[in-house]
């Protein structure tokens, strides 16, 4: 009796049982891949998704809430800014863009930002990279009633080129709070994969002069974008601002301030992987129980094949490999789970922050969470390997009558 045909006719005979412990390997391969990707790929595109500026000039506090609010339009602005602390950073020399921003409404729960145009003509969100406007649009013009909408809000919101809508106050969405302009859409940008596509830019006036608005704050602004000349300037203007100055606040830099904050949520990572850890092996016990507890009908067809000349290694071989192929078609199928899930959570995040992550990227958890699994399992054969390698075979085969 060779190896191999050992190793098949206990594949066919117990199929059932392999399919089920090979599901479970594969929900646990795809779930330790997903954690570990979504971790590596979050936290990447989070540190480099900075929307091509350096610095975020706002209110006095956090300089985390300023950065989400600012680049990522996720939270609510610390405060306002007036139009003199904007023109006084405009025309510092060590700044070589700054674009101001003014937050405080929505349409049906995706933000309207105020900006001016230069954001989208004369501003790189990346290296070499500008915003393009999808053909049959442009970008707003001055203080019209016009808005130009990311690529993603528009699709949510089923928008398209010559559409109307009414903004709504606040930035969560309540039908009773509608404002009573009517905003006509001029344009629909491409995507960039960026938080940039879930949101409706309109001129800066438009927010600030809205009807319901406090006209004390006319000319307030949630944040500055800055691009600085030289990475000196930053260190400079965070002395200027944050150590000498007690008004405003100069987040700087962006990308470790986002770094920080996955630094501050990295307990959260460990039990993800933690939990991971634990599926994994407890697919792997689940191979070591389906094939342990095999072992007993087992021992009639071991003392036959024993009887026919097989080695006792050979069996002890073929009951391992048994468990290390179960584990390689459950890491097989493991990649479908993994597909299926990243490509959800990275739906979700999409939806939730506009960040986009890139779900076909390699990582060498890739191959290293398949080859541990296949090992484990292959270990968790080895007890009933020995099992199997102590079979009587005068004894099984004996009449029992």
């Amino acid at each position: 009796m060779t190896l191999p045909l050992i190793l098949y006719r206990s594949l066919r005979q117990h199929a059932l049982s392999t399919l089920v412990t090979a599901g479970s390997i594969a929900l646990a391969v795809g779930l330790l891949m997903v954690v570990w990707m979504v971790k590596a790929q979050s936290q990447r595109a989070f540190v480099e998704t900075s929307t091509g500026f350096d610095a975020v000039l706002g209110a006095r506090g956090s300089r985390l809430q300023l950065v989400l609010n600012a680049i990522f339009h996720l939270e609510a602005s610390p405060g306002n800014i007036s139009a003199a602390d904007f023109e006084q950073i405009r025309r510092h020399p060590a700044v070589k863009a700054a674009i101001p921003l003014a937050v405080g409404d929505n349409y049906r729960g995706y933000r309207i930002v105020g900006t001016q145009e230069e954001l989208f003509t004369k501003v790189e969100y990346a290296r070499g990279r500008r915003y393009v406007v999808q053909p049959g649009g442009r970008v707003f013009a001055g203080a019209a009633h016009e808005a130009l909408v990311g690529s993603f809000a528009a699709e949510r919101l089923g928008l398209r080129v010559g559409d109307t809508f009414q903004p709504y106050h606040g930035l969560i969405f309540d039908p009773k709070s509608q404002h009573e302009e009517v905003y006509t859409v001029v344009g629909i940008l491409e995507p960039t994969n960026t938080p940039a596509d879930r949101v409706l830019w309109i001129p800066l006036a438009g927010i600030q002069n809205m009807k319901g608005h406090d006209p004390k704050f006319a000319t307030d602004l949630s944040a500055v974008l800055l691009q600085l000349r030289t990475p000196q300037a930053g260190f400079m203007l965070d002395m200027m601002y944050n150590r000498q100055g007690n008004r405003l606040t100069f987040a700087y830099p962006v990308g470790a301030i986002v770094a920080n904050l996955f630094g501050k949520i990295g307990w959260f990572d460990r039990v993800l992987a933690l939990v991971a850890y634990l599926v994994a092996f407890v697919a792997a016990g689940s191979v070591l129980a389906s094939i342990y507890a095999s072992m007993s009908a087992r021992r009639r067809d071991l003392a036959i094949f024993r009887a026919l000349g097989a080695r006792r290694h050979t069996l002890f071989t073929a009951v391992v490999a048994e468990a290390a192929v179960i584990g390689a078609l459950g890491a097989a199928a493991g990649f479908v789970v993994y597909g299926a899930l990243l490509m959800g959570v990275a739906r979700i995040i999409r939806a939730q922050t506009g960040v986009a992550l890139d779900v076909f990227a390699g990582h060498p958890v890739l191959w290293i969470a398949p080859v541990a699994m296949v090992a484990l399992c292959a270990l968790g054969g080895v007890i009933p390997a020995i099992k199997a390698y102590r079979v009587p075979v005068a004894e099984t085969l004996a009449p029992t009558s």
